[in-house]
């Protein structure tokens, strides 16, 4: 079975989200989601909505939804916007953490988005917003142009399909067949540490623990891994009993 994406349209109701011109943030949202959302489901993918009319929802809601539901991923859909109108252009991806499954979630979505014709502005790390940071699965915030910046409207409005297909074809590439396909294998992260010795020491307590691990190198840093799951489902149930031992936990795609 296909893993399921919950799709969050982000804002809605009397949360307008940005507003330029009397255009809604939470209009082009909730437009984006859906239709991305139908690509996603004609390609055999469950999908799960937190919203499809216009209704406000608080974000510890779109979270609860969303854990609630069992999905797989999380992808929320926003639009950015600057202080003045036609300064900044391009997309975004948010993530909790620049690691794992989120990252290559991102960074996938972001570099489809680009072949639509816009600008890449990366994967800014947001610990802060609850949709990330209170969501059980891999999550990712896409912030799809300015909405304040008149060529990225245009981008928009004129490449629609285009940037849902876009979208669509970067969450698939990520995850794949599904988590019982048995092509990708999952782990929760325990730690991130600059020094080589620091990650040793927390993977021998691991160890100690009875747990499986490993140290990973990402970038500039080493990751610490508990455990190699052939599902995002056996990761998670890894996660919360982690989770419960007072870790600060990660699942990732290995």
């Amino acid at each position: 079975m296909e893993p399921t994406i919950i799709i969050d349209a982000g804002h809605g109701g009397y949360d307008n989200g940005a507003s330029y011109e009397g255009r809604r943030e939470k209009d082009d949202n909730l437009k984006l989601a859906l239709a991305v959302g139908e690509i996603l489901e004609r390609d055999g993918f469950p999908v799960v909505y937190t919203r499809t009319t216009d209704v406000y929802q608080r974000p510890i809601d779109k979270a609860r939804i969303a854990n609630e539901s069992g999905g797989d991923y999380f992808v929320s859909f926003h639009r950015n916007a600057s202080p003045n109108a036609n300064t900044y252009s391009g997309v975004q991806t948010l993530v909790y953490n620049d690691s794992g499954v989120p990252a290559e979630l991102a960074r996938n979505i972001n570099e489809q988005m680009v072949q639509v014709g816009f600008n890449d502005l990366g994967v800014p790390v947001r610990p802060d917003l609850v949709v990330l940071r209170r969501t059980d699965m891999p999550a990712v915030l896409i912030e799809a142009g300015f909405l304040n910046t008149d060529a990225d409207n245009v981008t928009f409005d004129q490449n629609f399909d285009e940037l849902a297909a876009a979208i669509a074809r970067g969450i698939e590439q990520t995850v794949g067949t599904g988590s019982s396909s048995g092509t990708k294998s999952f782990g929760v992260q325990v730690g991130l540490y600059r020094r080589y010795e620091n990650a040793q020491y927390a993977l021998n307590e691991l160890l100690n623990k009875g747990y499986n691990g490993q140290i990973r190198e990402w970038g500039q840093y080493y990751a610490v891994i508990a455990g190699q799951e052939p599902s995002i489902e056996a990761a998670r149930n890894l996660e919360r009993r982690l989770a419960a031992q007072g870790y600060d936990t990660l699942v990732v795609n290995l």
